[in-house]
């Protein structure tokens, strides 16, 4: 095994987060970067195994057979620039300026990725003889339609009947303050369009013709007055938004033959996706006679009931930074909800995600060396107290 000293390592998450930050992995292409980890760990022990799919790089990397199994999951892809003129700095050029450091990805997820393989080797170099096991769910999806992605590495476990004990996810979580927030769960997403057909003329003429937009208009007013569920402990209760409606030829004296409306669901753990679309297509059919409803495929909600990992973790912030995290299921999807399947813990944690996707996307310097001391910790207090699974 290669050792390195407390000095070498020392600077060794910043210098590997600038590497990641320069290689333009824009979804789904990881354009290497799971090279560079494989590199990393290779003189650590650990065995890798890939599940490319569809253009889709993922690596799953394992040291040890013993239970717990614990794993850090992430993702190398990152999202599109956007109008590179606005930005500060070269997106995929690591820039350091006022204690920030600057680069498409830096925050969602890179920092976090460098992290956790510095957390590793720091871990590794202190503890040959651990309990447990150590792993990386990398995939180069996440930022896209996630479906060649985290997903089949978890469709591989349920094909061999394999499970995971503890999943830290490198989410940017922090809201405010580095350490504010954990998430434990994730709300589900559901999303559809709606298609309500009539019959196109002139609009002096209403006994010829048959106004889709008031079929619309009744169906969305029956459907946002629904009270989908009143949520639980973790969850807000569900909710259900338009954000798209077209119509219209463009005349002021047509009515349009039809009516496109797209709309989406954030539901708790209290709805399931059948019971959203068999309530809204009951609505629909009240009011409209010819109609199309094409849905997406959905996200489902997971929850990580607070115990053992929330514990671990914010313990390990608290001795790390002094902060008391929140443990929050608010946000966005997340690949938990895939890797939720194999393992009953799964946690997300990293940076402050205030930057993230947006341009001049950052993370601060001195959070990226506490965002590694956490994750050392909870590592290391995860496999030392493995009897508390």
């Amino acid at each position: 095994m290669k050792h390195f000293t407390r000095k070498s390592l020392m600077n060794k998450s910043l210098n590997l987060a600038k590497k990641l930050i320069e290689i333009e992995s824009i979804t789904p292409n990881d354009n290497g970067c799971q090279s560079i980890f494989i590199e990393e760990l290779k003189d650590y022990g650990f065995e890798f195994h890939k599940f490319d799919s569809n253009g889709v790089s993922n690596l799953y990397a394992k040291k040890g057979n013993a239970s717990p199994l614990v794993i850090f999951a992430g993702h190398t892809d990152v999202v599109p620039t956007g109008p590179i003129e606005k930005w500060n700095s070269e997106p995929f050029k690591a820039t350091e300026k006022d204690g920030e450091l600057f680069g498409r990805g830096s925050a969602d997820m890179k920092a976090s990725l460098a992290c956790f393989i510095v957390a590793i080797q720091e871990f590794l170099d202190e503890n040959n003889d651990h309990d447990g096991s150590i792993g990386l769910f990398i995939t180069s999806d996440e930022e896209g339609v996630a479906t060649d992605g985290t997903k089949k590495i978890v469709e591989n476990f349920l094909h061999n009947e394999q499970e995971v004990d503890f999943c830290i996810v490198g989410e940017p979580t922090s809201a405010t303050t580095f350490g504010d927030t954990i998430k434990n769960g994730r709300r589900g997403s559901l999303s559809a369009t709606l298609v309500v057909k009539g019959i196109q003329g002139h609009i002096a003429y209403p006994h010829l013709i048959d106004n889709p937009i008031h079929r619309v208009s009744s169906i969305i007013d029956e459907i946002k007055k629904i009270s989908w569920d009143e949520g639980n402990k973790y969850f807000p209760k569900t909710s259900w938004q338009v954000s798209n409606i077209n119509g219209g030829t463009g005349a002021t004296n047509v009515v349009p033959g039809q009516v496109e409306v797209k709309f989406n669901f954030r539901h708790s753990t209290e709805c399931t996706p059948h019971q959203l679309k068999e309530d809204v297509t009951n609505v629909v059919k009240k009011h409209a006679e010819d109609y199309e409803i094409h849905w997406d495929i959905p996200s489902e909600p997971y929850l990580t009931e607070k115990g053992f990992l929330t514990e671990v973790l914010s313990q390990s912030i608290e001795s790390v930074i002094g902060i008391t995290p929140e443990v929050s299921t608010t946000g966005g999807t997340s690949d938990g909800r895939f890797i939720a399947k194999i393992c009953k813990q799964v946690v997300e944690f990293g940076p402050i995600n205030e930057s993230i996707h947006k341009i001049n996307e950052h993370v601060n310097i001195n959070n990226i060396a506490q965002l590694k001391d956490i994750y050392k910790l909870t590592l290391k207090n995860l496999l030392a107290h493995s009897d508390e699974i």
